[in-house]
């Protein structure tokens, strides 16, 4: 592997700051519309991520300059509390040095981090669009290799063709307007993604953290109750993006699947959206999904927008 000694003339390395946000958010946008056309990062996103009692912002961020322009920022994290170590890096292109530089300062604190869990080894995970700003070549020469891939799905909305479905017999749906219920929404999506790639458990303070609960509209994740049963499925949303209505979990337990609540949640879904005027939805989906949710969302006429590749690299710790 290629390792750097340090940073390149010219450039700076500092940790980021509360506000820093505006100016991180900037550069995500710039490289969103380098990468899939659009800006499609939002304020919100940031700061959430900002607040993750996973992340020490003194040594778990970085900005990078070139004189004193910000071309660079990476973000690490650690749900797992063992080997697994997650980062973003986002630079633009033509930045190579800088890049490296940047990943090398990264890979050695995830290392550090998993120690710190007793872990022999750091295995780090990095999102990256499928024709990302980074030098691809390079970072396979750093070790890293993609080991799954995530579609980004979108679908077209109207309000005339997209109205509230009829329940399956015997379902009924209600938002999550109270605490017994977001803690059933909980161990509902806890429960449904069990044993799917890259899930790491998290406790509901946990989760309540990573959603950014305190922002969120908890008229907007319902759940699927079936009489008899109880809570079998779960849709969290949400409605701040300005390109689209975004679904961010859609969970049906394994022992209910098979009964078209999948289906009808996710058409609750489109038809509440149309409802609010938003004339696009999307979400996004492992493409190795062993549950089918991939060819479920191309049976309700969603389609490609992106793609996104998730890298790993394998340190001793």
């Amino acid at each position: 592997m290629t390792r750097l000694t340090g940073l390149p003339p010219g450039m700076a390395v500092r940790p980021a700051r509360c506000d820093d946000a505006v100016a991180v958010c900037a550069l995500l946008n710039e490289i969103d519309l380098l990468e899939i056309g659009r800006a499609d990062t939002e304020l919100a996103e940031i700061q959430a991520d900002w607040k993750r009692p996973e992340v020490d912002m003194a040594r778990d961020s970085w900005l990078l300059f070139e004189g004193g322009r910000l071309v660079g920022y990476g973000l690490l994290w650690d749900e797992s509390g063992g080997e697994r170590i997650d980062i973003d890096h986002y630079v633009l292109p033509d930045q190579l040095p800088g890049a490296l530089h940047l990943f090398e300062l990264m890979e050695a604190r995830a290392a550090q981090r998993a120690a710190a869990n007793g872990a022999s080894q750091a295995v780090v995970h990095l999102h990256l669009n499928i024709a990302p700003t980074t030098d691809l070549h390079a970072l396979r020469g750093r070790g890293w290799r993609p080991v799954r891939r995530y579609n980004v799905m979108t679908r077209q909305l109207s309000r005339t063709a997209d109205r509230s479905p009829t329940p399956p017999q015997g379902v009924t749906l209600r938002p999550c307007l109270t605490e017994p219920d977001r803690r059933r929404a909980h161990a509902l999506l806890q429960e449904s993604f069990t044993g799917h790639f890259d899930f790491q458990p998290r406790t509901y303070e946990q989760w309540w953290v990573d959603i950014d609960a305190e922002h969120a509209d908890w008229s907007l994740m319902w759940i699927a109750h079936l009489d008899g049963v109880g809570g079998v499925g779960v849709l969290r949303s949400d409605n701040h993006r300005a390109s689209m209505a975004w679904i961010g979990n859609l969970g049906v337990l394994a022992r209910a699947r098979g009964h078209g609540l999948g289906s009808y949640l996710l058409r609750h879904a489109f038809g509440h959206y149309a409802a609010l005027g938003r004339q696009r939805i999307g979400l996004g989906v492992d493409t190795d999904n062993s549950s089918g949710a991939l060819a479920l969302y191309e049976r309700h006429g969603m389609s490609l927008d992106h793609a996104v590749d998730t890298w790993e690299l394998i340190l001793p710790a």
